[in-house]
């Protein structure tokens, strides 16, 4: 082994080390924090700042290291003998060179880091697919789908909007630039400021459940924060790369390239999200007609395994992985969950616990470390200072006149104090770092993007630290319940429970879903030979579980009514129907009436009764 490929290594395990010690020490800060209560700061405000000591710390043992190597390299003796202005005609080109002057000799931060740094790739790909599925496998799915409506809508269409806004504000903070000489004219294009927004418009899932939870707000508004959060990152990953398509030439608007990537946003968008279901469909057949339940330890293997498989084969196949992984934790979540153990659903949940904590501590720990180390940064004021102003004006026109058009549909209104808050609680964290981070890292990159890194995480830090910080003020000062315990709220039963009597007002999505989707992928539902026309009776048959059992209504707590594989086994036909999914809290049971997508609308029987 050669001495240069001995002293890598080293370096690689002393930043391996560097960076366990740095997930440590923020275990031991967050558990201090939590046993004095101090809210303030949550651990992804840990984590960056330990990141950002670790950072500093690399670049001064990188030049006292290197100091006396760089001062030898910078020292030229014969530079004053040199010409002013050296010409080299090189065949039809002409390049001509000035001298301006010394080099300095403190020259040496410019690559400092290049060779002591973690691959993104590596970690990203590590880290990011588990921090994604646990938001969308511990989502509360009966609020969610009681909510879908106003979800959806802030995810998708508030996206868009907040992406255009932050991009028409850049585009004109740019042109101001150019007209202050802080910029070359053509040195940003519109995509540049367009890209820059559907990177800012991702909020993070992980700051927003780590400060909801600490704080246990209203379940509405966590419901409406997370959800959106969840799936906005989505949104804004696939914009990006229908934005990065899109070839623009000069000012000039190419309808062409704009269908191109108009068509490759929903061909992204609808390819990711097929290939995380047929993860899931995969997943939940394997644990159906096998006995992997009867080893918990192989059960949660599988399942994790092909729940990560999701994201890579996105990723292989030029889709969004995010996206993939996202709606394979909403549809495992869903369907597969009901197909295992007691034990391995409480080994799955910890284990992307862990992989979610560990996660966030890591990425946050790395973008602090490449606040101080990345060799390319640039830092351009008005530029900065827009996009601190342009967030804000996003958030704004995307949540408060797309809340006044919901709540004209919504028996429970959206409060203006949620609205106050949801547009303060804009959290960015690691898609939008992990987006930026990799194009500013391209061999290609421009200025404009590596601009747009810095940027980024100058915004990430400023909304975990100064936005996540006020969060708890600001709910106090807007009197909106805080401490709020989920198990005590009756609006989380089942609206058959809830009522007394059978739900009548069941939508398509709900007869889909418990007629087809749950008798095929689960033990639950009715036979597929009732369900199915006559034609499909071998698939019907080959489909079928052994162990069907009929949704039945029972009067039992949510948490309390999962499904027990080894129980159907041994009581098959006793009451209690335990496969009614309220682990999930019965994810599509009445919410979805006729009419009603969603947004927030209580059947009139619920209130009357």
């Amino acid at each position: 082994m050669s001495a240069s490929v001995k002293h890598k290594q080293d370096n690689a395990a002393l930043l391996f080390l560097a960076a366990l010690s740095l997930a440590l020490l923020t275990v031991l800060t967050v558990w201090k924090l939590k046993q004095f209560k101090y809210r303030l700061i949550n651990e992804t405000g840990a984590a960056m700042f330990y990141g950002m000591l670790l950072g500093l710390t690399a670049r001064w043992l990188w030049f006292e290291a290197h100091a006396e190597n760089v001062e030898s390299v910078c020292t030229c003796h014969g530079l004053n003998s040199t010409p002013r202005v050296l010409t080299v005609n090189t065949t039809t080109h002409e390049h001509c060179y000035r001298r301006v002057g010394k080099i300095s000799q403190r020259c040496s931060l410019i690559s400092a880091p290049h060779a002591e740094t973690f691959d993104p790739e590596v970690l990203f790909n590590l880290f990011l697919p588990p921090i994604i599925f646990h938001g969308a496998y511990t989502l509360n799915q009966r609020r969610f789908i009681e909510n879908l409506g106003s979800v959806l809508t802030y995810a998708f269409l508030g996206t868009i909007i907040s992406c255009m806004c932050i991009g028409a504000c850049m585009y004109g903070f740019t042109r101001l630039m150019v007209l202050l000489g802080q910029a070359a004219d053509g040195e940003f294009f519109l995509t540049d400021c367009l890209l820059f927004g559907a990177i800012m418009s991702a909020t993070d899932p992980v700051s927003v459940l780590g400060l909801l939870s600490d704080l246990r707000v209203d379940l509405d508004l966590h419901t409406l924060l997370f959800g959106e959060s969840v799936l906005n990152d989505a949104v804004a990953i696939v914009l990006t790369h229908a934005i990065t398509t899109y070839d623009q030439t000069g000012a000039v608007f190419d309808p062409a390239a704009f269908l191109r990537s108009a068509g490759l946003f929903l061909g992204v968008l609808v390819g990711s999200i097929l290939i995380g279901f047929i993860f899931t469909v995969i997943t939940a057949l394997l644990t159906k007609f096998t006995r992997l339940h009867e080893n918990p330890l192989l059960e949660t293997s599988v399942f994790f395994l092909l729940s990560w498989s999701s994201f890579l084969s996105a990723q292989a196949g030029g889709l969004s992985g995010i996206v993939a992984v996202l709606f394979c934790g909403l549809s495992q979540a869903r369907y597969t969950v009901l197909n295992l153990s007691s034990e391995g659903r409480t080994r799955t949940k910890q284990l992307f616990e862990v992989f979610n904590f560990l996660g966030e501590i890591f990425i946050f720990g790395y973008m602090g470390y490449v606040l101080l180390t990345f060799p390319h940064h640039v830092f351009k004021a008005v530029f900065i200072s827009g996009a601190f102003l342009s967030i804000f004006i996003s958030r704004a026109c995307n949540i408060y006149p797309l809340s006044f058009l919901l709540n004209l549909g919504r028996t429970n209104k959206i409060p203006c104090a949620f609205q106050h808050f949801m547009t303060l609680a804009g959290l960015r964290g690691a898609v939008a770092f992990s987006v930026a981070f990799s194009l500013a890292a391209r061999d290609d990159s421009t200025e404009a993007r590596r601009a747009i890194l810095t940027t980024t995480l100058l915004l990430v830090a400023f909304t975990i630290w100064v936005l996540g910080s006020a969060s708890d003020p600001v709910l106090r000062r807007l009197d909106i319940r805080v401490g709020v315990d989920a198990d005590e709220n009756p609006q989380d039963l089942s609206l058959e429970v809830a009522t007394g009597r059978p739900d009548t007002t069941r939508g398509l999505w709900h007869r889909l879903d418990y007629k087809y989707l749950k008798p095929l992928l689960t033990h639950c539902g009715p036979p597929l030979t009732d369900s199915l026309p006559p034609c499909c009776g071998v698939v019907a048959r080959l489909f079928s579980s052994p162990h069907v059992q009929e949704e039945q209504l029972f009067e039992t707590e949510p948490e309390e009514c999962t499904f027990d594989l080894e129980k159907t086994e041994n009581q098959f036909k006793s009451a209690g129907g335990d496969c009614g999914s309220e682990n999930q809290e019965d994810l599509v049971e009445g919410d979805l009436v006729e009419g009603d997508l969603g947004l927030g609308t209580v059947p009139a029987h619920i209130r009357e009764a």
